[in-house]
């Protein structure tokens, strides 16, 4: 086991910048996610830390040892690939054997890795069933069975780090949620360091012990999944986590008799007194104003509104989700997205009133948008 740590690390493909003086510590045991949109430098992360990229500048060290110019191979590292990345012509077996055999592994210590690994895979989850298809070949497997025995091939390596880029992308939705559910509990009994990628940051959230958001090969916060969720550093964390995304609402901050507004035009809220404090020298000043879907309620089933703003707005688009609805509303210029009541009458083409929860309002630097609440 060891941590992972990143030093000033940059690199560079011609004149594009894919990653950009990137310093980040992963701790021993953890599992780190590394999330954000196509492009913005989170799998060239990743393969640098592999060793297969090199670093433009800075420093990458596994454990205590620094290993910018350590081999792939050296590097003591395990790989899982979002392709699978399986040999068609080997068994299930062989495919789990072949880097302990490249390593010139004893038979009996092969034999003690590979039968572990797919014991550990079948305790993980009843239908893993690796044991049963150890003498199938790739392309006698099912896409999630081929995923798994890349897991398992990461697994008898016993590596100091974990290293997996999008390994759930191409599996279907239902297999994709119960297999990310097996890694979490194969990551709790092996306790190996994980670096995980992924863009989808519903995976992020559900996964990660500790989420990196990237974008632009820039780090923009790392942190819980729950103080990301409630606490984002600035407008693009706060718009890229959660589903649907963060409502954004141009507005102004104004005073009356001893008391504080957001005023977005087509409503005027009054804000809690305990943000009070916070806001008072934006007074009078444009910034952007934040609210979650879920944080906007139909009014008719919102019972407390003394800290509510409430908001009449058209209904464009209906989404019945079972437990709940997500309402596409107009209101003046804005757009806003509400996840309301799954009772909740309201329709396509009317008018709804919605009131919106000001203590969970979020407040952003119109120029910087860095948070400011």
């Amino acid at each position: 086991m060891a941590k992972v740590l990143l030093e000033q690390v940059s690199k560079q493909f011609g004149t594009v910048v894919a990653v950009n003086s990137v310093t980040l510590e992963i701790p021993d045991k953890q599992f780190t996610v590394l999330v954000g949109p196509s492009g913005c430098g989170k799998t060239t992360c990743l393969r640098l830390v592999a060793g297969l990229e090199e670093a433009s500048a800075g420093n990458i060290y596994i454990g205590e040892r620094l290993v910018n110019d350590v081999a792939p191979k050296d590097r003591d590292i395990a790989m899982v690939f979002q392709n699978y990345a399986l040999y068609p012509h080997m068994t299930v077996e062989e495919n789990l054997a072949f880097g302990l055999k490249l390593r010139h592994t004893s038979k009996d210590e092969i034999r003690r890795r590979v039968g572990d690994a797919a014991k550990l895979l079948g305790l993980a989850a009843e239908m893993l069933g690796i044991q049963e298809l150890l003498a199938r070949k790739p392309k006698q497997l099912s896409g999630g069975q081929r995923q798994r025995v890349a897991l398992g091939r990461a697994i008898v390596r016993e590596p100091q780090v974990f290293l997996m880029d999008e390994p759930l992308s191409n599996l279907d939705a239902k297999l994709r949620v119960q297999t990310r559910a097996e890694i979490k509990k194969l990551h709790a009994r092996l306790q190996t360091t994980t670096i995980y990628v992924t863009h989808d940051q519903v995976e992020a959230m559900t996964m990660g012990d500790r989420i990196v958001v990237m974008k632009d090969g820039v780090v923009q916060q790392v942190d819980s999944p729950l103080n990301l969720y409630e606490k984002p550093a600035n407008l693009f964390v706060a718009g890229f986590i959660g589903s649907p995304a963060m409502n954004f609402v141009e507005a102004k901050l104004t005073r009356q008799d001893g008391k504080m507004f957001v005023d977005g035009g087509v409503f005027r809220a009054e804000i809690p007194q305990a943000y009070i404090a916070k806001l008072t020298s934006w007074a009078g000043r444009p910034v952007i104003f934040g609210i979650r879907p879920e944080d906007i309620h139909d009014r008719a089933f919102h019972t407390e509104v003394k800290e509510g703003a409430a908001l009449r707005a058209e209904v464009d688009v209906h989404e019945p989700l079972g437990s709940d609805i997500i309402l596409y509303l107009t209101a003046g210029e804005h757009s806003i997205v509400a996840r309301v009541d799954a009772r909740s009458q309201a329709r396509m083409g009317q008018s709804t009133e919605v009131v919106i929860d000001m203590k969970k309002m979020h407040v952003f630097n119109a120029d910087t948008h860095e948070a400011i609440l």
